[in-house]
């Protein structure tokens, strides 16, 4: 069995209250096709939010998704994932974003136990972040939840196991997130190789492949589309 055959078969819990109907979700691009983006400063959290929450007033949804391998603009902004050179620089998205404002709880999709919990605190990075290591099928494979609450990586423990449907988090402000408005990034990773606390959440077009792989659709558990 593959590891995308094995991610298809799951039943998962929703990572956010579980009442919120699929129906009260919507789709939202922040790639650089959308053209509504150019009257929009992506480079300021405020503007950025107005934008979103615009568009999910608009179409009355609770929470905003997408992102799965969406080339952004919004990573300019910041030294660490920007470079010189069109094929190195980090603005392909690897995970799929949950907008929906700060403070909102987050529950584990599936059984797992702690990896690892870090403070990403580079400018437009993760802020902190939960990895959950999971097993299924003799399949070995990590969750991220990224954009987190500083009170969310307090007095964790790593090996502590997680039950399915359990809170492990909320969702952090701009301050503390690397400077976004409030989104919960989640990405599944194969292979975490030697990362704790962290893992790339944004490929350049050189190593899209490798990380293609290695970090699956998120929709494969998630079943928004």
């Amino acid at each position: 069995m593959t590891i995308l055959d094995m991610l298809t078969q799951l039943e998962t819990h929703p990572l956010v209250n579980p009442s919120i109907p699929k129906t009260s979700y919507m789709a939202l691009d922040l790639s650089v096709d959308n053209s509504e983006l150019k009257a929009v400063n992506v480079s300021d959290a405020e503007d950025l939010e107005r934008y979103i929450w615009k568009s999910m007033v608009a179409n009355k949804a609770k929470i905003a998704y997408g992102g799965y391998l969406e080339k952004r603009g919004i990573y300019q902004r910041s030294t660490y994932f920007n470079q010189t050179h069109p094929e190195t620089e980090r603005n392909i998205h690897l995970g799929l974003d949950l907008w929906i404002e700060a403070g909102t709880p987050i529950f584990a999709p599936l059984s797992g136990t702690i990896h690892s919990f870090k403070n990403n605190t580079n400018y437009g990075d993760y802020g902190p972040t939960i990895i959950l290591k999971h097993h299924s099928e003799g399949i070995e494979f990590y969750t991220l939840y990224g954009h987190l609450s500083l009170a969310s990586i307090e007095d964790l423990e790593v090996g502590v196991e997680v039950t399915q449907g359990a809170q492990i988090a909320t969702l952090g402000t701009a301050e503390v997130n690397g400077d976004y408005p409030p989104h919960l990034h989640f990405q599944i990773i194969h292979d975490i190789q030697d990362f704790s606390g962290d893992y790339p959440g944004v490929s350049n077009q050189l190593d899209l492949p490798f990380y293609k792989d290695n970090c699956p659709d998120p929709n494969l558990l998630l079943k928004l589309y």
